[in-house]
């Protein structure tokens, strides 16, 4: 037990570093970007690679965390939640050290390292807590291509509404309808540990708090898109009238100069 605790200690310590020096290299790379444009990156590259690890080890390697909640965690859980720990603990630092975070997310990142550490050292529900990370993670790639496309003066496009329309429904879906299953099933599991339930109650009360604002969020987008529309609708109108308005006084503009034309002949 203490080999297996030294090795996941040594695997989050090369975890974190390996972070910090993609961190570096994309500071060195983006000069004239500043320092969220490159942890946004490290953040983007961990979202990418954290989803297809999760998936790998929730679909295809086992054991399914529906029905073996609490089980013995295997070597692939262990690598991919030290992994994940690593960058955890980067992006807390980062996050603390230049403030860019309010207390929520501040509080999802510590609930996050607590309940990596507890399965790490207990041995036991790395397999639902992958499925976890899979269900939180999988929207964070959507989330940060947001930001991105903000920066880049892309946001308002049919691309950015995609990209948002697709992280609401990957939200809703997954991490609050899948999510829900996945805490029955945890709090019914009588292998798993009653802090690890405690621990899921906590973070799905925090993913409410996130679901309430991504509702608001969407509420205000959509409210926004149909003032537009119906604002560009009036413009269309009021084009149209005048154009049809400027076409009959022209038309009678050239009756008249006829009418005229007419009389100077005549006499």
């Amino acid at each position: 037990m203490e080999g297996e605790t030294a090795m996941s200690a040594l695997e989050v310590i090369c975890s974190l570093t390996g972070w910090l020096c993609l961190y570096v290299l994309f500071c060195c790379t983006f000069t004239q970007r500043g320092p969220e444009w490159s942890c946004r990156l490290v953040t983007l590259s961990h979202g990418v690679l954290i989803v297809l690890l999760t998936a790998y080890v929730v679909f295809i390697d086992g054991p399914w965390p529906l029905t073996h909640a609490g089980a013995e965690n295997t070597e692939l859980q262990i690598f991919t939640l030290a992994i994940c720990l690593g960058y955890f603990f980067f992006d807390i630092g980062w996050c603390v050290c230049y403030r860019t975070e309010g207390p929520i997310m501040l509080a999802h990142h510590a609930a996050s390292i607590l309940g990596i550490l507890l399965v790490l050292l207990m041995g036991v529900s790395g397999c639902e807590t992958c499925g976890v990370i899979f269900g939180s993670e999988i929207t964070n790639p959507l989330l940060q291509t947001r930001w991105f496309l903000r920066q880049l003066g892309l946001y308002d496009s049919l691309l950015g509404d995609a990209v948002d329309l697709l992280f609401i429904l990957l939200f809703t879906t997954v991490r609050m309808g899948l999510g829900m299953v996945m805490f029955y099933c945890e709090l019914m599991s009588p292998r798993t540990p009653v802090i690890m339930k405690l621990g899921g109650v906590v973070m799905y009360g925090l993913a409410w708090v996130f679901m309430v604002d991504i509702a608001r969020f969407g509420y205000k987008k959509t409210r926004a898109k149909y003032e537009r529309w119906i604002e560009n609708h009036k413009h269309k109108d009021i084009d149209t009238q005048n154009l049809d308005g400027h076409s009959d006084k022209t038309l009678l503009a050239t009756r008249s100069q006829k009418v005229s034309w007419i009389k100077m002949i005549r006499h």
